[in-house]
């Protein structure tokens, strides 16, 4: 189900560097030290978004990688998107602990 404004803007102020798009949408960059660590975060965003049934818009610049969010089905933002972005950035923070 679609959250509603007050929950959206609640939900993307809990969450760290991610921003609201054109309404519907959330995103956040990513940047990496080098360009295969951001194919790394890649692949494992990818297995995350086939484990939740919901996929990201990826975008990939050299070291840079935006995500996008939305839920397509219910028009807009929803608790999935939410969940989604908290998991993607567990796996940015444990990516990051691992290269150091």
């Amino acid at each position: 189900m679609k959250l509603t404004e007050s929950q959206i803007q609640e939900s993307v102020a809990e969450l760290s560097g991610w921003n609201r798009k054109d309404e519907k949408w959330i995103e956040k960059k990513y940047r990496f030290k080098e360009f295969l660590d951001g194919i790394k975060f890649v692949n494992q965003v990818a297995h995350l978004a086939e484990r939740l049934v919901h996929h990201p818009m990826i975008a990939i610049d050299y070291k840079l990688v935006t995500l996008r969010l939305t839920t397509w089905s219910a028009g807009g933002l929803t608790e999935l998107d939410i969940q989604s972005a908290r998991e993607i950035d567990e796996i940015y923070r444990s990516q990051q602990i691992s290269s150091v």
